[in-house]
């Protein structure tokens, strides 16, 4: 079990409020993102469907968010996905992209409008390139939990996710979801993968917009005492 402190109330006074530079490993998935060669296999009829897709996620920093004297750093993400050539939503989803400096902690949030929503949690060190966040049915910590026609169709057991960030700027993910599918004896891996594609980068979070608006004023009101006492 993790070591907590005495005192769980006060926060943290020397918090920095520039999102983007305390993200640790998360720092590469900030901005907008698509990929063009997903591939989606879940469980159908007779036999596995495979479907491939087309991603396009929004990951933003928020600011910092603090339990008491846990420091969190995060970013809110967005993804819609399609079939090739069509516009309708085949898969939408929104969350959250959580990283503790104090501990290496990653946690990672996701809800989806069929009725469900997974809290996931992993560790990586600052520079790590790749990680791996994980949920299981029944855990109150990192867990999973369905509404009640998924619960009796298609139970998910497990949730994991692989992230890998790529030396080209590019980052992929591999899902694997153990499904309970009624009817049927063995559990069935729902797997989801993607290479996603920067296509614009992130806005600063609005206190590091805030930031650097104070300070870009002080700097322009310094330039012009200067050219003010400046002789004629």
């Amino acid at each position: 079990m993790a070591e907590y402190p005495a005192d769980i109330f006060t926060e943290r006074d020397d918090v920095d409020v520039d999102t983007l530079a305390n993200l640790g490993p998360l720092a590469a998935l900030a901005g907008t993102w698509e990929g063009a060669k997903g591939l989606d296999v879940n469980p159908y009829i007779d036999a596995p469907r495979r479907q491939a897709f087309i991603e396009r996620i929004e990951i933003q920093p928020i600011d910092p968010q603090s339990n008491g004297p846990q420091l969190l750093y995060g970013l809110r993400y967005h993804t819609r996905i399609v079939k090739p050539g069509e516009v309708e939503t085949y898969h939408d989803q929104v969350g959250y992209w959580l990283w503790e400096p104090a501990t290496g902690q990653i946690i990672h949030t996701l809800s989806i409008p069929r009725g469900q929503t997974v809290l996931a949690i992993g560790q990586a060190a600052p520079d790590a390139t790749t990680f791996t966040v994980t949920a299981t049915r029944g855990s109150t910590v990192n867990g999973i939990s369905s509404a009640p026609f998924l619960e009796h169709a298609f139970r998910t057991d497990a949730f994991t996710m692989e992230v890998t960030i790529n030396d080209d700027g590019t980052w992929s993910y591999f899902e694997d979801t153990v499904l309970a599918v009624f009817g049927r004896p063995e559990p069935f891996h729902h797997t989801d993968r993607n290479t996603l594609t920067r296509i614009a980068p992130p806005r600063p979070n609005p206190l590091a917009r805030e930031a650097a608006e104070a300070a870009e004023a002080a700097s322009d009101t310094d330039t012009e005492t200067e050219m003010e006492d400046q002789p004629a």
